[in-house]
């Protein structure tokens, strides 16, 4: 048996630094540093957004995070569809949304107070400069642990067509919402939403084609925001979009088949991409961190608590990544859907990822599952 004695986690984002919370509280006795190349109190991003179920999973495990995290949050209960054709209002679809910076000083600090070793602005070359038991990757795409033997971990990456870029904005919007626009060159869409009472979260996002007739590729940052915010500036309602290295990109489909080699082991974006439409990425780091400890402790042998998180985890994972990439095909056509009208655009959206069905549906979102059963009833 090799009993845990000392962690590296390399990657100082919600999942590196709550990993290093939970090892804390369920094995007291394992020395844990963090290791995070980007100073204290910097962060790429803007907001950071959860589904209500998906804080419940929060709630049961750890309702000490929980509460911590919860009194900064924003909460709206109904979404928005903006289409040329008109707004479509999702009853019930509520989520919740706190600043990325805001939840990661959350969790520093606490990680701090439990007897984390935290080093910032600290830069590895190589995964063999870290000594100890196990080591974490939780150094998102880019991992230096995944990139340290990407075969063992049986990486398969692919990009897929659409471009996105993620600004903010100092313009609060009531509602999580999707702004869908036509121009000249394409059409394009936007997903954007609250995160603190005066700011929010603003991604951009069009197909490779719109993004070549726009020129988007021979612009910088600032041109690129000036340009989007042009393109929607009925939404943001004169509001300039604010850049925090806002370029754009094409987003990457990361899965392993295996999360574990020898004494190297990754979670969440290290090990698997979801994309944004789906808006759990943050979730599930956070939940494999929960599998990933909880294995350890159950089984007090490192191993047999990496087989463990190898044999539950990624079945569990793997349900909500394959939902969110094809919620990311379903983008990909957007521009031809936006020709329905704007109640059957809205059925279709809900229905994108393949998880939900009818009865869920009139479950969730009552009033619109009504409203559209009285649109097709009269459209027959």
């Amino acid at each position: 048996m090799s009993k845990l004695q000392s962690v590296e986690i390399l990657g100082g984002g919600p999942g590196g630094l709550y990993c290093a919370i939970l090892i804390r509280k369920l094995l007291p006795e394992v020395k844990v540093r963090v290791t995070e190349q980007n100073p204290v109190g910097a962060t790429w991003g803007f907001g950071v957004v959860f589904s209500d179920q998906a804080l419940d999973f929060l709630k049961a495990d750890d309702p000490e995070i929980h509460d911590l995290i919860v009194p900064g949050m924003e909460r709206w209960r109904n979404m928005t569809l903006n289409l040329p054709g008109g707004t479509v209002t999702l009853d019930g679809v509520g989520f919740t949304a706190i600043g990325r910076l805001e939840l990661i000083e959350t969790l520093r600090k606490r990680a701090e107070e439990l007897g984390a070793e935290l080093r910032f602005s600290h830069h590895l070359e190589s995964v063999d400069e870290l000594e100890a038991d196990l080591i974490i990757g939780a150094d998102g795409l880019n991992s230096l642990v995944r990139a340290s033997d990407p075969q063992a971990f049986e990486e398969d990456i692919s990009v897929r067509n659409n471009h996105f870029a993620w600004f903010g904005t100092n313009r609060p919007f009531d509602t999580l919402t999707q702004t869908f626009v036509e121009t000249d060159k394409g059409a394009l869409n936007a997903h954007h939403y609250r995160f603190s009472p005066t700011t929010s979260t603003f991604i951009v996002e069009c197909t490779g084609e719109v993004f070549d007739a726009w020129g988007f590729a021979d612009m910088d940052e600032a041109k690129s925001a000036e340009v989007c915010a042009e393109i929607f500036s009925d939404v943001l309602e004169g509001a300039p979009l604010i850049t925090n290295r806002s370029i754009w990109r094409q987003f990457p489909r990361l899965w392993c088949n295996k999360w574990y080699s020898g004494n190297r082991v990754l979670l969440g974006d290290a090990v698997h991409t979801a994309h944004f439409s789906i808006g759990s990425g943050t979730r599930i780091a956070m939940e494999d961190a929960i599998a990933l400890v909880h294995s350890l402790a159950q089984e007090g042998d490192v191993e047999a608590g990496l087989a463990r998180y190898q044999e539950t985890r990624p079945p569990i994972a793997y349900k909500i990544v394959d939902a969110a990439t094809t919620s990311a095909i379903w983008y990909e056509s957007f521009g031809e859907k936006m020709k329905l009208p704007p109640m059957e655009f809205a059925y279709d959206y809900l229905m994108r990822s393949g998880r939900m069905t009818t009865e869920r549906l009139s479950e969730m979102a009552p009033k619109f599952a009504a409203d559209y059963a009285a649109f097709k009833a009269k459209s027959a």
